[in-house]
């Protein structure tokens, strides 16, 4: 009987720490930090940026477009060409208005630049900005 009751007390006097509670927060942070962070959508082609002593960071907020040294234009991986530029930006600017960077090769001709800007002005974007590298 001494045995039993030993047994019984020794039970009650052990706590044990319920991890459960714990974990749930941690995994409700987790979702939380995810679900509000800001993603960038990249234009999927590799860029030779030029390089400016007055660059500056822009918002991360802002619409894409990538134009290649072979005068692709592109967008979310998509090459929509010069003549998709303006209905590509017609419709995503309807949504929200955002600021438009252009990440233009160091080796695209001037024309070619000034055709995707004036779509872009079309299109309603007021904001146009062009990506450098920044210089020293």
């Amino acid at each position: 009987m001494r045995s039993s009751l030993e047994t019984q007390n020794h039970n009650q006097n052990t706590q044990e720490i319920d991890l459960a509670p714990l974990l749930d927060v941690v995994f409700i942070l987790l979702i939380f930090f995810i679900v509000t962070t800001v993603f960038v959508k990249e234009t999927g082609v590799e860029i030779d940026k030029p390089t400016a002593v007055s660059s500056q960071d822009l918002q991360k907020n802002v619409f894409l477009l990538a134009i290649t040294t072979d005068g692709k234009v592109m967008y979310g991986g998509t090459n929509i060409g010069i003549s998709g530029v303006r209905s590509t930006l017609t419709q995503i600017a309807a949504k929200e208005t955002r600021p438009l960077i252009i990440q233009a090769d160091k080796k695209v001709t001037t024309e070619v630049l000034i055709k995707v800007m004036d779509q872009a002005k079309l299109a309603g974007i007021r904001d146009i900005n062009i990506a450098t590298a920044a210089g020293q």
